[in-house]
């Protein structure tokens, strides 16, 4: 078992693995942006501002519809080329370690014990405190980033469940300091167990050492699986995606749409370099969809802005209410 080390590692591998190198380029855009729009400007921009109900942010009367890729180069982000040293060791060790019969322990061990009994309020705060106390040099606290995801989302006027799930959806990262064996079982990207390590998965070349990629079964095409058999019938490698979505799926009343973000937002081999459409069947081409348009907001909302938790308090604890009927919900 890997030792466990200092939560704020968690975050800091987990930063690194989702947006390598990316963080500077793209506030220096935006700031870029916006001075040309302070340029531009007439002088007259303390225009009214109006009140708008049912998860809408004040906006400016006349302001055209935001788009939350304005100023933003897709090519800015996970530039794997790039990538630190732990970034590498990372995930040598996932692809090594993500076997079938790992895979299904974790999922035994998930059904058979519950870890903590709270709010989906305190879980972020726990998780954001436990790493903030370790290292507050941080970049991004978890609850940081599921509010800006979640306040990006409802900026473009998506729907109340929508904006939940950019709050939750790497709630699963908990999950560390419960069960994991260390970072490689809780983040990073995820892929297919039980068939064959697509091309498109980063670093493919690490899963050299692990004892599926020779099984005569496992290492196969469509290995355990049949043809178009469906995303739902295949094992997606265990971490916070999957833990989350257990738990969302059992206890909340999110919809397929909803659950489908959850589940397979890290699944980047599938959603973003177009891997394992053999194993897909027509439901999931529509899922699909809804995954990548949760994921720009997932991938490009990061920012040095931070809310003030204690005023959008209220709104997001009435919106978990709506969708997690009991208050306290089973880790």
């Amino acid at each position: 078992m890997t030792p466990k080390k200092p939560g704020h590692l968690l975050e800091i591998i987990d930063e690194d693995v989702q947006s390598v190198n990316a963080f500077a380029t793209r506030l220096k855009k935006l700031s870029n942006s916006s001075k040309a729009k302070d340029a531009s400007g007439d002088g007259n921009n303390q225009s009214k501002r109006r009140k708008l109900q049912d998860g809408e942010v004040n906006v400016e009367e006349k302001e055209p519809h935001h788009d939350i890729m304005e100023g933003i180069s897709k090519e800015d982000f996970r530039q794997y080329h790039k990538a630190k040293d732990r970034v590498r060791n990372f995930y040598k060790e996932q692809h090594e370690m993500q076997t079938v019969a790992y895979n299904l322990q974790a999922r035994v061990n998930y059904k058979t014990k519950t870890r903590a009994k709270m709010t989906i309020w305190e879980a972020l705060c726990r998780l954001s405190k436990l790493i903030d106390d370790s290292d507050p040099d941080t970049e991004l606290s978890q609850i940081d980033h599921a509010i800006q995801t979640a306040e990006a989302i409802r900026k473009d006027g998506k729907p109340r469940w929508m904006q939940l799930v950019g709050l939750v959806h790497d709630l699963g990262k908990i999950l560390y300091f419960f069960d994991s064996e260390g970072q490689w079982d809780v983040v990073g990207d995820t892929f297919p167990i039980g068939c064959q390590f697509a091309k498109e998965n980063i670093f493919h070349e690490f899963f050299e050492g692990n004892p599926d990629n020779s099984h005569p079964i496992y290492s196969t095409k469509y290995g355990m699986y049949e043809p178009k058999c469906g995303l739902n019938s295949i094992l997606i490698s265990w971490g916070h995606d999957e833990y989350m979505y257990y738990i969302a799926k059992s206890q909340s009343t999110l919809d397929e749409k909803a659950l489908a973000m959850i589940r397979y937002h890290s699944f980047y081999p599938w959603h973003r370099e177009g891997a394992y459409r053999y194993l897909m069947n027509e439901k999931d081409y529509q899922l699909l969809e809804v995954v990548q348009d949760f994921n720009k907001y997932d991938l490009y909302s990061k920012s040095t802005q931070k809310y003030d938790l204690n005023e959008l308090e209220p709104y997001y604890k009435e919106l978990i209410d709506e969708y997690f009927p009991n208050k306290y919900v089973e880790f």
